[in-house]
């Protein structure tokens, strides 16, 4: 029997191949299988057009097989099978695909779905094997032929018996080494679950005599082996059946067994795409967060599948960050895979699904906003905070995709509101969007500048996140409507005679200010103002920095000790007014303690911290004590 020698070029790549392509060695079982399930589609084409095939038709499935003491893994198929020419063609040549040549063949013809198309795949068995035999018969044929190798070395083709038709792939399984546990492969649990996670959806049975313990009959705690034949695949994907024909128990039976959770999802994303790119998408919504999604543990990503075999477990190219939340699958005929099918080649098709999946979830997360409001809300206290990520990051490159799809509370509705519905509010003189931040919605409240808006007649959105004013900060506007913190020194609400008898008054106080103004030193000035109602003093701010966005720049990692430009304001129609006037002409010194109290208040007012909190203690006593 004479050894064939691969090519030259053949003994590179499969040394390659083993060594480098395949980073998980369990990818063989999914490509033998695949290569099975190719070999019954053939036989089932073109019985489609010879009467002399019909015969084969019947029972057409992929039986697996496991002998733990000959150390042995088999792989069998009823399809078209092999002659010795196609098995030197086929298997003699590393990267010769009969698969792909066979579609190329009918490449004009409806119905061909051919899964291998490298010709590679076969040889990742040699992962786990130190010695592979192939016994065909082709159909229609009399003989059958053996193929054998040991690997690089080369192989043998010889006659054999074979009384059916296909192909029987027998794998002699790896000894352990130290670095790994070939074991595993002679497992069933193993292999069931490698058919699972990979071949779930091939569209033939695959079958396999499984081992399970049974009690013994009579007896009440002595088990027996039972073996039985079993399939291990589920055959006709979820989302390959029309949705009219799904029942929302089967989404959500399929989304909790699928993707590990506990409860049913939020929402379910279906659609079949066809076009220049074909493919099925299952996408869920789910409905509440992620134990680990604010982790460098959680990883986004969809599964990815290639005509129901699965090739990439999370592929991360076809979410967006801010929806990294969504969980699903895509699954598609036309994607241009790399050589050993793990990793995608990142070409337009997959560019152009990624970007058809980011506009399908907008756009049913928009339908929810309007038809399912409430079930809307819910969905944004959960993932809300990553739309508005979304918003900012990359210097707000996807800020106009997004920024109907955010939510504020409304001080005139009391509850959540988008940009849109609020700019519909405004009253018809209004120029701007005001809001107000702070750490909860009753604090907000209670600031002092918002009460002077909100007597004005105009809405404030409550901003409670540490992210809410960076996000309207890289929005700048909406609807040609520019945002505008309450806390900001030129808020501009008062009228054109209130601004001239206000500047006249300050003008009359500039020295009292001044002198104020050196003994806190951390304002840019201090002045009067008209907008605080009853309320004594407050903070504003004065440029892009806001006394909110400063608590949150100083409390991340990497401090950067960044200064909010502040003005102490003072309303000049408090009595504290006339207090600090009749100290600037009579008691100075008082004026220094004052001008403390007053400004350390404000700091507090604002969430923000003080100094020294000892000496406040003291002027406050002293104070009450007199």
């Amino acid at each position: 029997m004479e050894t064939k020698q691969f090519k030259a070029e053949s003994k590179r790549l499969l040394d390659l191949m083993i060594n480098s392509i395949y980073t998980n060695k369990e990818i063989f079982l999914r490509e033998l299988i695949s290569n099975a399930s190719d070999a019954i589609d053939k036989l089932y084409y073109q019985s489609l057009t010879d009467n002399n095939l019909n015969l084969y038709r019947d029972d057409l499935q992929i039986k697996l097989s496991i002998n733990k003491e000959n150390r042995t893994l088999t792989i069998e198929d009823n399809g078209c099978g092999m002659d010795k020419h196609e098995l030197e063609a086929n298997l003699g040549t590393i990267a010769k695909s009969g698969s792909y040549a066979f579609k190329n063949q009918n490449e004009k013809k409806e119905d061909i779905d051919i899964i291998g198309q490298f010709g590679v795949g076969f040889y990742s068995a040699f992962m786990v094997s130190k010695k592979i035999e192939v016994v065909s018969k082709k159909v229609g044929a009399e003989k059958a032929y053996i193929w054998v190798s040991c690997g690089a070395d080369g192989y043998t083709i010889e006659e054999t018996d074979k009384k059916d038709v296909g192909t029987k792939i027998t794998l002699y399984i790896k000894d352990n080494s130290e670095e790994e546990n070939y074991d595993e492969y002679l497992e069933d649990y193993k292999i069931q679950e490698i058919v699972k996670k990979y071949s779930d959806y091939i569209r033939y049975p695959i079958k396999m005599e499984v081992t399970r313990k049974e009690l013994k009959e009579g007896s009440k705690d002595e088990y027996e082996d039972k073996k039985e034949v079993e399939t291990l695949n589920s055959m006709i994907p979820l989302w390959k059946k029309k949705k009219q024909d799904i029942t929302e128990e089967e989404y959500n039976s399929f989304y909790i067994d699928k993707f590990i959770d506990y409860e049913p999802p939020a929402k379910v994303i279906h659609s079949n795409i066809e076009g220049g790119i074909n493919y099925s998408m299952l996408l869920y919504i789910p409905s509440h967060l992620p134990y680990d999604y604010y982790t460098k543990e959680y990883e986004k990503g969809l599964q990815l599948y290639s005509n129901g075999v699965l090739i990439m477990d999370k592929c991360p190219d076809l979410l967006p960050d801010y929806f990294g939340f969504v969980k699903g699958l895509i699954d598609s005929p036309d994607l241009s895979l790399n050589i050993s099918r793990e990793m995608l080649q990142h070409d337009r098709q997959l560019k152009t699904i990624a970007k058809n999946i980011e506009k399908k979830i907008k756009s049913e997360l928009e339908s929810m906003l309007k038809n399912d409001r409430e079930n809307y809300e819910k969905f944004f206290n959960i993932f809300g905070t990553q739309i508005k990520f979304g918003c900012y990051n990359d210097f707000g490159m996807n800020k106009d995709n997004l920024k109907d799809l955010i939510l504020f509370y409304s001080s005139t509705t009391k509850n959540l509101t988008t940009l849109k519905e609020y700019v519909s509010r405004m009253k018809e003189d209004q120029e701007k969007i005001y809001y107000a931040c702070g750490e909860t919605i009753d604090k907000i409240d209670m600031l002092p500048q918002v009460q002077g808006v909100k007597e004005k007649g105009y809405e404030i959105l409550y901003l409670t996140e540490n992210i809410d004013e960076f996000v309207l900060k890289v929005l700048m506007e909406y609807d040609k409507k520019t945002f505008a913190n309450v806390s900001s020194d030129n808020l501009d609400i008062e009228s054109k005679e209130e601004k001239e008898q206000l500047k006249k008054i300050n003008e009359e106080n500039k020295d009292l200010f001044s002198f104020m103004k050196e003994e806190i030193k951390d304002v840019q000035e201090v002045r009067f103002t008209h907008k605080l109602k009853e309320h004594p003093v407050c903070l504003s701010s004065e440029g892009e920095i806001s006394t909110e966005m400063e608590k949150v720049l100083n409390s991340m990692p990497n401090n950067q000790n960044v200064k909010a430009t502040m003005v102490l304001e003072i309303n000049e129609n408090h009595e504290i007014a006339q207090k600090l006037k009749d100290l600037y002409l009579n008691d100075k010194e008082e004026l220094k303690k004052c001008s403390k109290i007053l400004y350390n208040g404000a700091r507090l007012i604002e969430g923000l911290n003080i100094e020294n909190p000892t000496e406040f203690s003291n002027l406050i006593c002293e104070l009450i004590a007199k």
